[in-house]
């Protein structure tokens, strides 16, 4: 390739620590100008309130950082609840992406009740995240829907399902190579053709397909090197943000510590110096 591929390295702050301060320092210890922000001083997005969020744009701004997506956990609830219940949520955190300055925020499609399956919650799920595009799209900060296991879209299938059904600008993709693995899937082999088109972000960790166990980019089962090279091949120059999920990982978010976070950077930037993309 004549020209060297750029990606932006980003990473979700809360997995290296609680305090801001010291996420962005270990971001910046790692090369990055981006943080992903899912929490601050141990309090979620959807819950900081209007002086925490003031407080975290200047911290951001002052390490002359940017923000690549508000890691919101909008729709990680059972499809049962009212419409009305994740647009409320969803306006806070729209309020938090805008002060924050930033483009995305992360989404996902909902649990299901016990004894129901995927195909009993489709329409109430597809009702809901067109209601949630719809305000993405009023207040024009697009959505990226996250493949997490055990909502409704955990597999290729119905990750297309939504995003077509939905039809709309204001949802796209996040792609987790590691939440495919732990749902049985192959990413690339079984979901990255149909779903390519759709993908605008990449979140990077990597599982071991007999045990679910999340390691580095490149340790697992999770096709990573076909992914960036596919992504690579396409033009891709959008995001690239370390979730790493080395120590512990839990309903809202993971962790791993700066120590662990830093192994998940190297992995990753050495799949990166293989295929020939740098970060900045």
């Amino acid at each position: 390739m004549s020209d060297v591929a750029a990606w932006t390295l980003s990473g979700f702050g809360d997995e290296i620590a609680d305090d801001p301060a010291i996420q962005l320092a270990v971001l910046e210890a790692l090369g990055a100008r981006h943080i992903e922000v899912r929490s601050a001083w141990g309090v979620n997005v959807v819950d900081l309130t209007d002086e925490q969020t003031d407080a975290l744009a200047a911290a951001i701004h002052s390490a002359g950082f940017g923000v690549s997506a508000v890691a919101s956990p909008i729709g990680k609830v059972d499809v049962s609840l009212p419409v009305d219940h994740e647009l409320e949520r969803l306006a806070r955190v729209i309020r938090v992406a805008h002060r924050l300055e930033a483009p995305y925020v992360r989404v996902f499609s909902f649990y299901r009740g016990a004894g129901q399956t995927a195909e009993d919650i489709r329409d109430d799920v597809l009702a809901r995240m067109r209601a949630l595009a719809a305000l993405a799209e009023a207040d024009d900060v697009v959505l990226l829907h996250e493949n997490e296991k055990d909502i409704y879209g955990d597999v290729p299938s119905r990750v297309l399902d939504i995003v077509e059904s939905v039809g709309s600008d204001y949802l796209r993709l996040a792609w987790d190579n590691a939440n495919y693995v732990q749902c049985g899937v192959k990413p690339f082999t079984e979901g990255w053709g149909s779903l390519s088109p759709y993908v605008d972000y990449l979140q990077v960790k990597d599982a071991l397909a007999a045990t679910g166990e999340v390691v580095p980019a490149g340790e697992g089962d999770g096709e990573l090197l076909e992914t960036l090279t596919a992504l690579r091949d396409a033009g891709y120059d959008g995001y690239a943000s370390l979730e790493p999920h080395l120590a512990a990982g839990f309903a809202l978010g993971g962790f791993s510590g700066p120590a662990a976070f830093g192994r998940a950077a190297r992995a990753l930037n050495g799949l990166l110096d293989r295929i020939g993309v740098t970060t900045t």
